[in-house]
């Protein structure tokens, strides 16, 4: 382990919309913040090929260019952007407290503000096939990438309200949607199953799961199979939907911060602050239903101010 300890003012974890927006407030109000990547510079929306919805691009993008130009625009105000891990943190529990950071397990980093960004990681079946087509017909989020599959049959697999919401948002854009339910009932809410009920172009399978997903470059079906009969059949789809959950990525906070029983982040009002000082959440790791590029840029916005304003009030 280093013997140096580095002190700043402001530290960023995680890279992606909501960290990348604090990290362009955090330098132009002064704050030199340096931010740590993690494994996945850019975050979830570098696996999205396309993105159409987000304010500024009338053309369109795709994710990992727009990753590049928010790390670019944090970079020209002065954040330090660095490619690593924070692998241990100890957040002191009084104001103007000094928070200690373990990067890589060597690096050791003191900072007065913590603005956490590390999102969350969508969860998927785990087929080849699945993991293969990511970008390529395969998403887990329709909001994001319905658009593109306008006037086409897909499929969306899970049984809770995202699902029934996912298929619902999708039977207004799509030919055909198909919900395959892995058990013999679903998990949402009773108004949920009615409105998918009521969806003449929602078709809904019990007992079904994906076996494999088919195509080379590009989604052009699944295999699917019936977990009680153990008969198989080919829909013909562009699009898959996954819509199992997703995981905050929050697990080295625990027993430091609170947290909802999945393990989100749980922030003050309207504001980015944790039930610790000086340590603030924004993005996907506090936000468990609107996950959007665009929400999570706006609380990244938020934690820096907050982040300012909790250092001037120690002043």
């Amino acid at each position: 382990m280093s013997d140096t300890i580095e002190k700043i003012k402001c530290l960023i974890i995680g890279s992606g919309p909501a960290g990348y927006t604090a990290a362009i407030y955090a330098a132009r109000a002064d704050l030199k913040p340096v931010m740590y990547t993690g494994m996945q510079m850019g975050g979830q929306l570098t696996t999205t090929t396309e993105v159409d919805n987000f304010p500024g691009y009338p053309n369109g993008t795709d994710g990992t260019a727009m990753m590049e130009d928010m790390k670019n625009q944090a970079e020209r105000f002065g954040t330090e952007v660095r490619f690593g891990l924070v692998t241990k943190i100890e957040f002191s529990k009084e104001v103007g407290g000094i928070h200690k950071i373990t990067v890589d397990e060597s690096k050791v980093i003191e900072a007065e503000t913590v603005i956490i960004s590390t999102g969350a990681t969508a969860k998927y079946l785990g087929l080849e096939s699945e993991q293969r087509l990511i970008g390529g017909g395969v998403s887990a989020c329709a909001t994001c990438d319905g658009f593109f599959y306008r006037k086409q049959d897909v499929v969306v697999v899970g049984a809770g309200d995202t699902a029934a919401e996912e298929a619902t948002y999708l039977s207004n854009i799509c030919n055909k949607v198909t919900l395959l339910v892995r058990k013999d009932f679903m998990r949402a809410s009773k108004a949920m199953q009615h409105r998918v009920d009521k969806t003449a172009n929602i078709e809904v399978k019990y007992n079904t799961e994906i076996d494999e997903v088919l195509g080379d470059n590009v989604v052009v079906g699944v295999r699917a199979v019936n977990n009680k009969t153990s008969k198989k059949e080919v829909i013909d789809v562009t699009g898959v939907f996954i819509a199992i959950g997703h995981i905050p990525n929050t697990n080295i906070f625990k027993g430091q911060l609170e947290m909802d029983e999945v393990g989100y982040l749980i922030t003050k009002g309207k504001s980015t602050k944790t039930n610790l000082p000086g340590v603030f959440a924004s993005g996907d790791v506090q936000d468990n239903e609107y996950r959007q590029a665009v929400t999570a840029a706006g609380t990244g916005c938020m934690a820096a101010l907050d982040a300012e304003r909790y250092l001037g009030s120690l002043d």
